[in-house]
């Protein structure tokens, strides 16, 4: 008798996923040498830590267009991946917060507040184009969850750009720059915890197959 199980991976993408990847990747890969030439020239924190977001999302870009057509073992990998990134990268931003507020810059809130203001627009267009994605696989939650976390940190730039302009020190830049590394922290455990679980899943069901073929074989 035939066996009527089937494996549940390779599970193909969302439909027009793969494309709001590529749009979501060029974005985030031009705001990452805008926001780093800003963040230099002005002496920001927060600028400097949403640079280095745009680059880690660009790289993770990559990375779920890579495992895309894959399994979901591969896929959970790649987000297992991308949310450890998410959780150093909190830590680094921890880290630079700390030791400029012991050096005393006080960073340029203009370049602040404009640039904040184009990297809101590139990532509310990037989030509502991955909006439909959210509620996917953990590597397609982990690429919504980025885009969330960007608009967000954006915001927090602008406000922080206004804090330095009206308090004439860097603290309100320091502050935001903590806020993002807490998000990026808080959201890399979320993804890593998802993609635990769907690696966990897919492994299962594929020994449940296995079993099932054995089985069928030694009839």
């Amino acid at each position: 008798m035939a066996c009527s199980c089937s494996a549940p991976e390779p599970k193909a993408p969302a439909p027009g996923f793969r494309r709001a990847l590529w749009l979501a990747l060029w974005v985030n890969l031009a705001m990452f040498f805008v926001e780093g030439l800003a963040s230099l020239q002005s002496g920001s924190v927060s600028l400097m830590a949403d640079a280095i977001d745009f680059f880690g999302d660009s790289a993770n870009y990559i990375l779920s267009l890579t495992v895309l057509s894959m399994g979901m073992v591969w896929r959970g990998r790649a987000a297992l991946a991308k949310g450890v990134t998410m959780v150093v990268f909190g830590l680094v931003v921890w880290g630079r917060a700390i030791w400029v507020a012991h050096s005393g810059l006080t960073p340029e809130p203009l370049t602040m507040g404009a640039v904040g203001a184009l990297a809101l627009l590139a990532n509310v267009a990037v989030a509502l184009l991955l909006f439909r994605f959210r509620s996917g696989d953990s590597d397609m939650r982990s690429v919504w969850l980025c885009s969330r976390n960007d608009a967000i940190g954006n915001v927090a730039v602008m406000a922080a750009a206004l804090g330095v302009f009206g308090t004439g020190t860097a603290w309100p830049d320091l502050v935001v720059a903590g806020i993002m590394g807490t998000l990026a922290i808080t959201a890399g455990v979320n993804v890593a915890r998802h993609a635990r679980s769907d690696i966990a899943t897919a492994r299962a069901s594929h020994g449940k197959l296995a079993t099932a073929g054995a089985g069928h074989q030694g009839r």
